[in-house]
């Protein structure tokens, strides 16, 4: 009993972690929710198949890399051309460097930017780009914090039922 509450606290830690991660750039949101799950299943609780957390793996791990290409199509929907996607990929790797960890989200949208100055496009259509980039990062996190937030919901309705009865 006492090893479930602290399994069921450190799990909720990592729930947590992984929502404010969803925003902040810092820490990995979906990783830590889904490291939330996995620790509820150790607990006497095991609520979850193991058809059920290969589906959240892989969720998981598809939200993880679209974050890195969701800035980069962004650009290109908004008629930003090879150089507006090469500077936002650019970009986000500098601003990780160099400007962490708002650079994350500013790399991509000044990468953008001046990969398409670069190209000749006018100041007006580099923005576009620009635009394009910075919502694809807003399409990203929103993607990730609904998957987290659904990590937090079989959390807490695996508890409540577990505890609540039948």
């Amino acid at each position: 009993m006492i090893l479930d509450t602290v399994l069921i606290f450190i799990g909720g830690a990592c729930l947590a972690a992984g929502i404010i991660g969803c925003v902040l750039p810092v820490l990995p949101g979906p990783v830590l929710s889904y490291a939330g799950l996995l620790i509820l299943q150790f607990s006497s609780i095991h609520p979850f198949t193991a058809t059920f957390l290969i589906i959240y793996a892989i969720l998981v791990a598809l939200a993880a890399a679209l974050d890195y290409v969701i800035p980069i199509y962004g650009t290109k929907k908004f008629e930003g051309s090879k150089y507006g996607m090469w500077g936002s990929a650019v970009g986000l790797v500098l601003g990780m460097i160099f400007f962490f960890p708002f650079g994350i989200i500013l790399g991509p949208v000044l990468g953008a930017f001046t990969g398409e100055l670069i190209n000749g496009k006018t100041k007006d259509k580099a923005l576009k780009s620009a635009l394009g980039s910075f919502l694809g990062f807003l399409a990203g996190t929103a993607m990730k914090l609904i998957l987290s937030l659904s990590m937090v919901y079989y959390f807490v309705a695996s508890i409540y039922n577990f505890y609540a009865g039948p």
